[in-house]
């Protein structure tokens, strides 16, 4: 994304991945985010730098970051996102952290619809609305942070179902995320995690299991919410 200044070396390391094994740039699937909404001519050029900066020749998906800077900025926004891809310097174009209303007011645009919405989401934390909004709409859920940041490894809920599956709160978690249809993106710099994060197709909550992990909502927030 723009604003974690991580373009470029993300997109120099995917290159040199894809060199030193011979495979097509379509081989990985690499999404970047609009930092500001600052009016359409900004936004535009900021996805044409995006481009240029990761080397890639375009950009799998696209996200608006958040909603912040008003009504107008967020519809200049994503029409120069409608835009960019009727150029090919995107595939597909998405939003991340809407609100309803945020989202109705794409949906009165008329001009296309996000294919991709990216929120936080976990048991604490289950948006119900937007979610319901967002899946009505086609959209496919990203959840970004669905180990809660580790502030909830210690809950009883999490700690019961990690001895009874044999499997640690962030398999658990990240199990729940897949069983709610969502596609998890937990952040790990240690590669044994990274790998212990995959091991979770070989066991399958129970639907009382859900139900109850359901019910642990608390509207946690563990970074930021511009949802309102």
């Amino acid at each position: 994304a723009t604003w974690y200044e991580n373009e470029s070396i993300v997109g120099r390391a995917i290159n040199d991945f894809l060199q030193k094994n011979s495979l097509p740039r379509s081989a990985v699937f690499y999404t970047t985010k609009l930092m500001f909404n600052n009016g359409y001519d900004n936004v535009k050029n900021a996805i044409r730098k995006s481009v240029d900066a990761c080397g890639l020749g375009y950009v799998d998906l696209y996200l608006i970051h958040g909603p912040i800077g008003g009504t107008q900025a967020r519809k200049e926004s994503w029409r120069a996102c409608v835009d960019a891809q009727k150029e090919g310097l995107v595939k597909s174009i998405g939003i991340s952290t809407f609100g309803v209303r945020h989202i109705r007011e794409i949906v009165e645009m008329d001009i296309g619809l996000p294919v991709v919405h990216q929120i936080d989401l976990h048991p604490f934390m289950a948006r119900k609305e937007i979610v319901k909004l967002s899946k009505q709409l086609g959209m496919v859920m990203e959840a970004w942070a669905p180990l809660v940041r580790a502030m909830r490894f210690d809950h009883p809920s999490i700690i019961s179902l990690s001895k009874k599956y044999s499997k640690n709160p962030a398999q658990i978690l990240l199990r729940y995320s897949i069983q709610k249809g969502y596609i998890p993106l937990p952040k790990s710099i240690s590669p044994q995690r990274i790998v212990s994060n995959t091991q979770i197709f070989d066991f399958e909550l129970t639907g009382q299991e859900m139900e109850e992990l359901d019910g642990l909502d608390e509207y946690l927030v563990t970074d930021w919410d511009p949802t309102d």
